[in-house]
């Protein structure tokens, strides 16, 4: 597998082996180990690290190696970012050594991340309190009041479905791309207006 390590304007490509990442849960659960005690993390102190910050903290220990070209270590801090981050692409490697500033670009959310996107999106566009019994006509306009247009969010999509029992917006979880955010959102307007109808129509 690939990772890309992007340090200023440079930007190196790291070929992990499928060897290399299969033989390496021994020396990736040492470094998790290193880190369940805590971490410096540039000037602040950070007792528990999450996934997140554990994959800043290695990307830092990546910079240190390509640095000094240690293929051997830089290959094992890429293995340990591949395997704990499944979807990275790239890595943005903060030189001036502020490890919370080391930045992950990931692909698409895969179909897991998708599915969960789906249940959550499903779970909104249930229409507790809205009306029913509406007429395909009315309830086609109804729903799209209730559900918005997709938009951007950062480098990511969502929408919002409206919530009748406590009159507020719910947001959908962040989408990677605007395909699957639509997609999504054709499946909440669906939901929503089959709901409207109910048992009229």
């Amino acid at each position: 597998m690939i990772l890309k390590a992007i340090v200023e304007d440079q930007e190196y490509s790291l070929n992990v082996p499928e060897s290399v990442l299969a033989g390496c849960d021994d020396y990736c659960d040492k470094l998790d180990a290193d880190m369940d005690g805590g971490w410096q993390m540039s000037r602040e102190w950070v007792a528990q690290p999450n996934l997140e910050q554990r994959c800043q903290i290695v990307a830092d220990k990546l910079l240190t190696a390509l640095e000094k070209e240690n293929h051997k270590l830089g290959m094992l801090m890429a293995a340990y970012i591949l395997k704990r981050l499944p979807n990275v692409e790239s890595v943005e490697l903060d030189i001036q050594g502020e490890i919370q500033n080391n930045t992950f670009h990931l692909r698409d959310a895969p179909d897991a991340g998708a599915t969960e996107a789906a249940a959550q999106v499903e779970q909104a566009a249930a229409a507790v309190g809205a009306p029913t019994g509406l007429s395909r006509m009315q309830a086609m306009a109804q729903a799209g009041n209730d559900v918005t247009k997709v938009f951007k969010v950062g480098k990511a999509w969502r929408f919002s479905v409206y919530d009748h029992a406590s009159g507020t917006w719910q947001e959908s979880p962040l989408i990677a791309t605007e395909q699957e955010a639509e997609r999504l959102r054709q499946a909440a307007f669906k939901e929503r207006y089959e709901a409207l109808i109910g048992d009229g129509g």
